[in-house]
């Protein structure tokens, strides 16, 4: 079986109601829309899904939801990451049975950990794991992924990939260096929207973007021009992206996405974590950012034959 993993996969957000309970109605609806506006998979529980902000039982009940409604219309990358390797596991249980194509695991977090320590982690993991694994690196929050580490971890068969969220490209080229002559079937995702057209030109398959749930369209574009050898057309459409990344990705990560979520029609309700009134985000000027972004999308090109 290929690992089916490539492309761009959204890491959706949860909206919640007014009692502070999952919106399951409008998941499903904000799932439908993303699938129908051409993205190749979903990445419930991730950091712009705030997986942090959930409990065990809710994370189980998100990607419960998510792959009730793709009905393998589109891959499930499901975070499985817990705060030890026994929860870790039962999560990657628990969602091989609700149909997710892999589990996402980020390196462990809070305590930073050397290289060997990471090792250890994600080992105990490949081995007891009954779905396929890709690595989460994100230095900025977990102990990070070095090449070394990862080079080691691809002797795996479970450890199907990596998703890097550093945006470092001489980094990600140096994993695809150590790792592919042994592993050539192993995935490269990239998590970082100001890098994607030249990590996606430099061999990654795909990546997992929170504009993605914002503007699917235009992520969606940006990734048939690289694949279709437009790079002229993709590094302009890459410089408009970046831009609006920078107005909405800021302090209050991921505040902007929601406030933008909104804006295309959602209702995701209020954040677990509480906003100061003054810090809330000019609704009417992100708006126009958003108008202007899909009214200069390039149009679809034509998948390479």
């Amino acid at each position: 079986m290929t690992n089916s993993l490539k492309g761009i996969f959204v890491p959706n957000m949860v909206p919640l109601n007014a009692d502070d309970r999952i919106n399951e109605e409008e998941l499903r609806r904000y799932i439908d829309w993303l699938i129908e506006s051409g993205i190749h998979g979903l990445y419930p529980n991730g950091s712009t899904g705030e997986f942090t902000r959930f409990t065990a039982d809710e994370r189980r009940q998100i990607i419960r939801i998510v792959c009730e409604q793709t009905r393998g219309r589109v891959p499930v990358l499901a975070g499985a990451a817990e705060a030890n390797v026994r929860e870790t596991l039962r999560s990657c249980e628990a969602y091989r049975e609700f149909g997710a194509r892999a589990v996402a695991i980020v390196s462990p977090f809070y305590y930073r950990l050397g290289p060997n320590a990471v090792y250890a982690y994600f080992r105990e993991i490949a081995l007891n794991t009954p779905i396929d694994v890709t690595l989460y690196n994100i230095p900025m929050f977990a102990s990070p992924i070095d090449v070394a580490t990862v080079r080691r971890l691809a002797e795996f068969p479970r450890i199907i990939g990596i998703k890097d969220s550093s945006g470092d490209i001489a980094q990600m080229l140096r994993m695809m260096s150590a790792v592919e002559p042994m592993r050539p079937d192993f995935v490269f995702l990239t998590g970082w929207e100001p890098a994607m057209v030249p990590m996606l030109a430099m061999g990654c398959q795909g990546g997992t973007f929170a504009l993605g749930g914002v503007v699917p369209e235009v992520t969606r574009k940006i990734y048939e021009l690289v694949l279709a050898g437009k790079l002229s057309e993709a590094r302009t459409s890459q410089m408009r992206f970046t831009e609006f990344f920078d107005s909405v990705v800021g302090s209050d990560f991921p505040e902007g996405v929601r406030a933008a979520v909104e804006l295309r029609g959602f209702k995701f309700g209020v954040s677990r974590q509480p906003v100061e009134e003054n810090k809330r985000l000019d609704r009417s000027e992100m708006a126009g950012a958003i108008q202007r972004l899909l009214s200069n999308s390039p149009q679809p090109v034509d998948k390479p034959k």
